[in-house]
């Protein structure tokens, strides 16, 4: 993993959607649309409707809408639990 990238995984019960290391995640929550970055506080949040982004450097944006989730981020790991 880069130094400046971090490990993303996004999935449901039978599927996962995204899986690799990326420079930022977008998404919303009740407080409104917020991001993710590399080295990011430990932080937990229940996801509302709407799109979830994932940025690479190089690659094009990964993004789809959800119904509704969770995102936990942790020791430069983000994992995106869908419930779909």
């Amino acid at each position: 993993m880069k130094a400046d990238a971090m490990d993303i995984k996004i999935y449901a019960p039978f599927q996962v959607y995204f899986n690799g290391t990326a420079d930022s995640l977008s998404a919303n929550n009740d407080t409104g649309p917020f991001d993710v970055l590399p080295h990011h506080k430990n932080f937990m949040s229940l996801l509302k409707p709407g799109p979830i982004t994932v940025r690479q450097k190089g690659k094009p944006d990964f993004s789809m809408k959800i119904d509704r989730g969770i995102v936990h981020v942790r020791n430069n790991k983000v994992s995106v639990f869908l419930d779909v």
